[in-house]
């Protein structure tokens, strides 16, 4: 069964880029791009009181946003009510080497990987599929 996916990153053309990677793999439904971290958790708690089946079952997040970051984005998560969310699965994806990102995506539970950019069809069907 084909997963919905969401993209958050303020870069316009590594989101075109992802979905023609994202659109090649075949796995997926839906695809939601956002051009930052507030308004994706906008969307998501309108999903989330709709009870909207199309809640996201991927996220891949970056770290570096204007607005709000990926690092605000997971403390918002965090606040939300963790029933409602148990399917999602988030992944950093980030041009950052910084060791920090690195570890405290380590240190997060709710950050199942840390992928650098661009994601590779590959990984992306790797985390599809699991």
């Amino acid at each position: 069964m084909k997963k919905t996916i969401w993209l958050i990153d303020d870069d316009p053309i590594y989101q075109i880029i992802m979905k023609k990677i994202i659109h090649k793999s075949d796995l997926f439904s839906t695809i939601s791009s956002f051009a930052n971290g507030k308004s994706a958790i906008e969307a998501l708690k309108v999903a989330i009181e709709e009870n909207n089946p199309s809640l996201p079952e991927i996220i891949l997040l970056d770290i570096e946003m204007p607005i709000m970051d990926g690092w605000g984005f997971m403390q918002e998560i965090a606040l939300m009510d963790k029933s409602k969310l148990e399917s999602v699965l988030i992944y950093i994806s980030s041009s950052s080497i910084a060791v920090e990102d690195k570890e405290k995506a380590k240190c997060n539970s709710s950050i199942l990987g840390y992928m650098s950019k661009p994601v590779k069809l590959e990984d992306l069907i790797a985390i599809a599929t699991t």
